[in-house]
């Protein structure tokens, strides 16, 4: 059934450092400050999220040590548990495209599609490429098929790249490793395998949905000609490229090891089970992306004929395209442990009880309102997470995983103008404003709304 808040049993829950009226004034003065540093002053939302929790503690009245203190500690903390990942998931990805694997998926899938099934293989592909790539990497990899497509079947660039980009967004938004989720899911506590098995779940039908259904009627209001670039294609590079195969089966690698872990552990249930215990351990997100890391380096690199030295340039030149993305989920957790030790969570657990409302719809209406609010989809998980973190005491493990999907759902509800996708997207696609606001926002919106109705859905069963 859909999760309502419920009391709770045994809880340790922190108490609130003041009146609840302060709490709240001091939580609504940082939220308001983080977004007018980040969408008025154009500040790093890593400098804004530092201002907006010594705001929370110091309006909440504690002392100032204490909230540097427990800014420290979450941001130590969230750095520990998802750095390692986000740095090997930008490794395998920048394997995968410098490889050319990237390019051996696309060709191979949209080669073999009709014209009416194009936008269908484009919305698989941009899912596929979207598992182990950020967004703005997968936009900006795909970009030149999308405009090739387009022009070859003699459709609206809008009609190709929708259905694209909701593969892309989706992914982002509700399935790990990518940084939300794994924000969430390291916030509320929830199970790393059991949220990807219900995120693909969610994500599969609302990829439908917001691409290849949203895009028809898109490509009709916005009919916008594919541009004359990206013309040329690397003959050289596509004979040199690993086989479609080799590389679909290396981006699934550790989506499946995490997924069979999460399996085992409903079939097995014990912890001191031999089978249970080594997939435990091949499960685990940092093993399992450290041996897709691992595998690519042979199965894609050395496959497409880098050498040793190739490959670790490769490898090297990921990371400092991620270390302001480290930087703000990083500061995410510090701003929420400030949120958390003021107590402003078992606050809002005590009033969300009281009014037994549903916890997947809450999760959803809070971050939405601050992505639209700030801009940013991580943002807006990192927050909506420290806010909820109180309300999912008490839920199962399949629970707390589908309140972490409705965060990462309402965390991509209608991109606009202080989002930096909005305008990458605008520019790449040669649209207006307007223009952009009638395709990309939309879809954002439809992508959103859909994932919590398949998160409420799951929610009746679970």
């Amino acid at each position: 059934m859909i999760p309502t808040l419920v009391p709770l049993a045994d809880t340790p829950l922190i108490e609130p450092v003041a009146a609840g009226w302060q709490l709240v004034v001091a939580a609504l003065l940082a939220i308001a400050l983080i977004v007018l540093l980040i969408t008025y002053f154009k500040l790093h939302p890593f400098l804004a999220l530092i201002f907006g929790g010594l705001t929370v503690g110091i309006v909440a009245g504690q002392n100032v040590g204490d909230v540097i203190t427990s800014f420290s500690t979450g941001f130590g903390t969230t750095a520990a548990g998802v750095g390692a990942l986000i740095a090997l998931g930008a490794m395998f990805a920048k394997l995968l495209a410098d490889s050319g694997g990237a390019d051996q998926i696309v060709d191979t899938i949209v080669g073999r599609s009709s014209r009416a099934a194009l936008p269908w293989a484009m919305a698989g592909v941009g899912a596929l490429i979207g598992l182990p790539m950020f967004f703005e990497i997968g936009l900006v990899l795909l970009m030149p098929v999308i405009y090739l497509v387009a022009r070859r079947a003699q459709l609206s660039v809008i009609a190709i790249g929708i259905p694209t980009l909701a593969g892309l967004s989706a992914m982002h938004g509700l399935v790990p490793p990518h940084p939300g989720p794994l924000v969430a899911i390291a916030s509320l506590k929830a199970d790393l395998g059991t949220t990807l098995i219900l995120g693909v779940l969610v994500a599969v039908p609302t990829v439908v949905v917001a691409g290849p259904l949203f895009g028809k009627l898109a490509g009709r209001w916005v009919d916008v000609p594919a541009p004359q670039l990206f013309e040329g294609r690397d003959e050289r590079a596509l004979a040199d490229r690993p086989s479609f195969v080799a590389t679909v089966a290396t981006v699934l690698l550790p989506v499946a090891l995490m997924m069979a872990k999460a399996i085992v552990d409903i079939a097995v249930d014990d912890s001191t089970n031999a089978v249970q215990q080594v997939f435990d351990v091949i499960g685990n997100p940092f093993i399992a992306l450290l041996a897709a890391v691992i595998v690519a380096m042979f199965t894609l690199g050395r496959a497409s004929g880098m050498d040793r030295a190739g490959i670790t340039r490769s490898v090297e030149s990921s990371l400092p395209a991620i270390a302001g993305i480290l930087l703000i989920v990083s500061a995410g957790g510090g701003f929420k442990q400030v949120l958390v030790d003021t107590g402003i969570g078992t606050l809002l657990a005590d009033w969300a009880r009281g009014a037994n409302v549903s916890v997947l719809l809450l999760a959803w209406v809070l971050a939405v309102l601050i992505r639209l609010a700030t801009g940013s989809a991580t943002v807006a998980t990192i927050t909506a997470s420290a806010l909820m973190l109180g309300l999912v005491e008490g839920l199962s493990q399949g629970e707390t995983s589908l309140v972490v999907l409705a965060i990462g759902a309402g965390s991509v509800f209608f991109s606009h103008v202080n989002d930096a996708g909005f305008w990458l997207v605008k520019e790449y696609f040669g649209l207006s404003v307007g223009q952009t606001i009638k395709s990309w926002s939309l879809m954002e919106t439809v992508l959103s709304v859909t994932g919590l109705v398949f998160v409420l859905l799951l929610g009746i069963v679970i």
